[in-house]
């Protein structure tokens, strides 16, 4: 359906992101992270506009769902861990005093610039809307982190869905989700290695709802956003949050907020300097490589 004037004007607002209407009468509203040069990463600047578009979308009633999806080859490859001078989230640290005059890291700092992008992620947890994250491609670290927010989660069968910056990077925040969505073993598991799992295996371990072919993904995902908007917008709300407060009274955002402290902590361990040395000394592609290597996985070579 033709965009209207207000969404075209709301659109030239960003630079990040493309936003849409699907299904009938363009009840569903679609958000697409637009980075596909850098897969999608979470930059500052795109998790601002991202908080800025879900505020928006949640005072409007006429979008009953949201779909977010990624543009290009992946949904989202994990946070824009470009080095301090960048554009990357760790923009949000340089505004905080994340090192002494030694050039030391500050824990807190650290932890308060964490917090902050945690902020964004709960509120996409807790929005007065029913949401849907479309992966394809890579759902990883930070994207991984942000599809767990979603209400529900459908993928192409063969995307890749994972965490390996729990490699010595830090820990998971809103990973932590797992343990309420699998079984415990497998939760483990996952955390411990950061290994990632097919679209098809997440979907069997209750990682995720649904997976799909790749050339059915959209119009499939389109289908169930449309069904789930049958409802008015006011009706899903109260349905979410009521579902929502059972997992709150399991204690998901205690255990955000503690597994962001600890990602902060996690910046300390003898593996994470050695990751932040690799990562100095040869750039992200070394370290990458460095990270992933042993385990044969994801784009690094074993070494």
């Amino acid at each position: 359906m033709p965009e209207s004037r207000e969404s075209q004007t709301a659109q030239a607002r960003y630079e990040n992101l493309l936003i849409d209407r699907v299904g009938t009468d363009g009840r569903v509203a679609r958000v697409t992270l637009n980075r596909p040069e850098k897969l999608n990463a979470l930059s500052q600047e795109l998790l601002f506009e991202f908080s800025d578009a879900l505020h928006e979308l949640e005072a409007d009633d006429d979008a009953r769902v949201i779909i977010v999806k990624g543009a290009g080859r992946a949904f989202c490859a994990g946070y824009d861990i470009t080095p301090p001078g960048g554009s990357g989230s760790d923009a949000v640290a340089r505004r905080y005093r994340t090192a002494d005059g030694n050039g030391r890291r500050l824990l807190m700092g650290i932890r308060t610039a964490m917090q902050q992008i945690t902020d964004i992620l709960m509120y996409f947890w807790n929005m007065a809307k029913v949401t849907i994250a479309q992966v394809h491609g890579y759902a990883i670290a930070g994207g991984c982190e942000l599809a767990m927010m979603a209400d529900l989660v459908t993928a192409a069968d063969d995307a890749q869905l994972g965490h390996p910056g729990l490699r010595g990077m830090g820990t998971s925040r809103t990973g932590v989700i797992w343990p309420l969505v699998m079984g415990m073993r497998k939760a483990k598991e996952l955390y411990l290695t950061g290994d990632p799992v097919t679209g098809v295996e997440a979907e069997e371990m209750g990682m995720i709802n649904y997976a799909w072919p790749g050339d059915e993904l959209d119009d499939r995902t389109i289908a169930l956003a449309d069904r789930i908007a049958n409802m008015s917008a006011d009706h899903l709300a109260i349905l979410k949050l009521n579902m929502n407060r059972f997992y709150e009274n399991m204690g998901i955002y205690s255990s955000v907020r503690s597994s962001t402290d600890l990602d902060a902590a996690g910046q300390f361990t003898d593996h994470s300097y050695a990751w932040q040395d690799t990562m100095r000394e040869g750039g992200f592609r070394k370290a990458v490589a460095w990270r992933d290597g042993p385990y044969g996985d994801y784009s690094a070579k074993p070494r």
